[in-house]
């Protein structure tokens, strides 16, 4: 098992949570709560910090797709790896500054790059591609993310409309939710962005979504998410922050590479209808021009 082929072990836990027993589920949070442990200690000896059964955590490992537990922590051993040394690099970057005068500034865009970083290391490239499939081939896309993540998701409906005109948001300028999913079926993509904490109506639009036929993807920052248990794809963003708030920082990078690989990807004529729109922009004379 290579460590490019695979998803990183939380990442491959958040697309599997729903479908996990409460007895695997406990086990799972344990695994992504503690990594070290699962990267440096035996199965005995996780079982006894854990009270989990080895039998339990076993079966968590082959719920996960490894052939057996061993092969799951050698992906945490190689995870945990990574880890080390991107946060120790990103540590002496934090130093050398703040002896030159640390600035919130600084503590953002340190958290910001980590961020970066850690989603370069978990995500699975097999799973960014079936997102980028489902997307380019679905009959229509419909968006939606509430409360900070709503300002995400238009501008994903922004860049969308450049190529496609069959990508909408739901619930956009105060319009009904539920009436943007009663069109929605066999056939369609909807995508959700929700962070903690958690909206409400993204979690159960996700499941009308699905339970309509339509293929769900979710974009979130813990394998815990319950938006995740109706996802058909997953991905956990991480969105670690000084702030009060999450960042969204390396979920636009995620944004930005989906369309990025749509529009590379696609069959269709999609320069053809990028330029069009460009030269409508101009014919409105929306954009500043001396």
């Amino acid at each position: 098992m290579s460590d490019g082929s695979k998803a990183r072990l939380e990442a491959r836990i958040a697309n599997r949570y729903g479908d996990l027993s409460g007895k695997l589920r406990s086990a799972a949070d344990y695994v992504v709560a503690h990594p070290v442990e699962i990267a440096t200690r035996s199965l005995r000896s996780v079982s006894a910090a854990s009270r989990v059964s080895p039998a339990t955590l076993s079966r968590l490992a082959r719920a996960l797709d490894f052939e057996s537990y061993e092969e799951m922590r050698e992906l945490s051993r190689s995870d945990v790896g990574s880890r080390v040394v991107s946060f120790s690099e990103k540590a002496a970057e934090l130093r050398a500054k703040s002896d030159a005068g640390d600035t919130m500034l600084d503590a953002q865009a340190g958290a910001c790059m980590s961020n970066i970083a850690a989603l370069t290391q978990s995500t699975d490239h097999a799973t960014l591609n079936r997102a980028v499939a489902t997307l380019g081939n679905a009959r229509q896309v419909l968006l939606f993310g509430a409360f900070g993540s709503n300002g995400i998701v238009e501008y994903l409906a922004y860049l969308a409309h450049f190529f496609s005109p069959d990508w909408s948001m739901a619930a956009r300028m105060g319009s009904s939710l539920s009436a943007s999913l009663e069109t929605i079926g066999e056939g369609d993509a909807f995508l959700v962005v929700t962070k903690t904490p958690y909206a409400r109506r993204a979690v159960l639009a996700t499941q009308i979504a699905r339970e309509n036929g339509a293929r769900t993807i979710v974009l979130s920052d813990r394998h815990t998410c319950p938006a995740l248990a109706h996802a058909d794809i997953g991905f956990c963003v991480p969105s670690d922050s000084p702030q009060f708030f999450s960042s969204y920082v390396a979920t636009l990078v995620l944004i930005e590479t989906l369309i990025a690989m749509i529009v590379a990807q696609s069959k269709d004529d999609i320069s053809t209808r990028i330029k069009s729109v460009e030269e409508r922009n101009q014919r409105l004379g929306e954009f500043w021009a001396d």
